[in-house]
């Protein structure tokens, strides 16, 4: 990759990592689902009038929308607003690899082979340490909402490969369409009217601020800048860089709210990051027969491209 291309994957890698921060923030102003209703709404908008018509059956872009914008980042603000640490949830969230694998396994016909299966190994024992870590950093709930998370992203992922965009900007701008209503209307019935409204009510420069970055920055520029990537180097070259999501995510954490890194946190990342970059770089026996994705082409090359 030229210098300048390299540059922009550790500047994607580094916005998404700071994004925990930021909803850390902003979980703060708003409820849960009411701040991912807002993201998805103001991402969509008004870039959806300006893409063009959806270039796959709408059964994918449904299918990603409530996969990745009503569950798995439903549970992730939840599982945040539940005291699940910001930088802890930029970690535990890298496991989406291992259930992209296997679910690429069952649904793609990808065998995993014996390298991807240790490096899965190595990733759970990550979450194993870092499961020991939340524990006494964190509520248990948020933790397993954030587990929970990562799988349904494992979901949209393989949802993602099977749809195969053509224009995947096109096809993320779409998929923004589709929480916005269920995440509004969810909001409404679990979190309430009235907390709603005065959360709206209260809105200032720092809770609109937080809403322009995980939308335009995060999800607009994080996205755009990620496909444009991937359209001009091989997927091997680019995904390997969102493993430095967590890196900042923890580091930023850290800096700005004065998150912890304990022993045991350290630990966790060197297991879980390194587990991920085995499973999601070693090929996959059968992916090139079966005609779903490229030999060696990386679960992560899917999984980075929707931000946190």
């Amino acid at each position: 990759m030229r210098p300048v291309h390299t540059a922009l994957a550790v500047l994607v890698a580094a916005v998404w990592g700071f994004n925990f921060v930021v909803l850390e923030i902003g979980l703060g102003h708003f409820p849960p689902l009411l701040l991912s209703a807002l993201r998805f709404l103001v991402a969509a908008l008004p870039a959806v009038f300006f893409v063009g018509r959806p270039k796959v059956a709408w059964k994918w872009i449904l299918g990603v929308g409530v996969a990745l914008g009503i569950a798995k980042f439903g549970l992730l603000f939840t599982g945040m607003a539940a005291g699940m640490p910001a930088g802890l949830s930029s970690l535990v969230l890298q496991i989406q690899a291992v259930f992209t694998a296997v679910l690429a396994a069952v649904v793609l016909k990808e065998r995993p082979g014996r390298v991807r299966m240790l490096g899965m190994a190595v990733a759970l024992a990550g979450i194993a340490v870092a499961a020991v870590d939340g524990g006494t950093s964190g509520p248990v709930l948020g933790f397993a909402l954030v587990v929970a998370a990562a799988a349904c992203w494992g979901v949209s992922n393989v949802l993602t490969r099977k749809a195969s965009p053509p224009d995947a900007m096109n096809f993320m701008v779409w998929v923004c369409t589709v929480p916005v209503l269920p995440l509004f209307g969810l909001s409404l019935l679990l979190e309430g009217p009235e907390r709603d409204l005065a959360a709206l009510r209260a809105l200032d420069w720092s809770g609109a601020a937080v809403i322009g970055y995980v939308a335009w920055v995060s999800t607009v520029f994080g996205f755009g800048a990620w496909s444009y990537l991937m359209r001009r180097y091989p997927a091997s070259s680019v995904a390997p860089f969102s493993l430095l999501v967590p890196v900042f995510g923890m580091s930023s954490a850290a800096l700005v709210l004065g998150e912890g890194i304990s022993g045991l946190r350290w630990a966790a990342a060197v297991l879980l990051v390194g587990g991920v970059a085995v499973t999601s770089l070693a090929p996959a026996r059968g992916a090139a027969r079966t005609g779903s994705v490229s030999a060696g082409s990386p679960p992560v090359a899917a999984a980075a491209s929707p931000a946190p």
